[in-house]
C-alpha cells in the first residue's frame, strides 16, 4: 500500500507541475489567474450570476462583484437581466473572451505537441497516448 501511497503523491505532484508549465506556455496577458477562471465557468457552464461565480470559486460576492466589473471593462463577459427574475444579472463570456481562450488554448496545445514530438521516442509518444484513458477516469471520478 505504501508504493500506492507514494505513487499518488507523484503522480499529484508530475500533474501540478505539468499545469504549471502549461499555464507558463500561454500566459494570460492582462488577466489574473482569478479572472481566466472565471471566464472558464462562463465558458464551461455557461451565463451565471455574480452570486453563483463567487460560489465556485469560493469568495465573497462583492469580491466577485469587483474580478466581474474588471471583466466587463476588458470586453471579455457582458451582462443580460436574468429572463426568470428581472433584479439578477446573468453573465455570459463575450466573443472576444472566446476568440482569447481558443488563441490560449492553440498556444498550449501546440507547446505540448512540440514537447512530445522533442522529448519522447515513438514508444514512448504511444505509451502516453495509451495513458490518456486512464487519466481521463481519474480525473472523471
Amino acid at each position: 500500500m505504501s508504493d500506492l501511497n507514494a505513487s499518488a503523491a507523484e503522480l499529484r505532484s508530475v500533474i501540478g507541475r505539468l499545469g504549471r508549465r502549461l499555464r507558463e506556455s500561454a500566459p494570460p496577458g492582462d488577466l489574473t489567474w482569478s479572472q481566466v477562471s472565471v471566464l472558464g465557468y462562463l465558458v464551461r457552464d455557461g451565463a451565471m450570476t455574480i452570486t453563483e461565480l463567487a460560489r465556485s470559486e469560493g469568495v465573497r460576492t462583492q469580491s466577485m462583484g469587483a474580478t466581474v466589473a474588471r471583466l466587463q471593462d476588458a470586453g471579455m463577459v457582458q451582462g443580460k437581466p436574468d429572463a426568470h427574475d428581472g433584479r439578477k444579472t446573468r453573465y455570459t463570456a463575450t466573443q472576444a473572451c472566446l476568440d482569447l481562450i481558443s488563441a490560449n488554448r492553440a498556444r498550449r496545445d501546440d507547446w505540448l505537441v512540440q514537447t512530445i514530438d522533442t522529448q519522447f521516442s515513438c514508444d514512448e509518444q504511444q505509451q502516453l497516448l495509451n495513458a490518456i484513458p486512464l487519466l481521463q477516469r481519474l480525473a472523471d471520478d
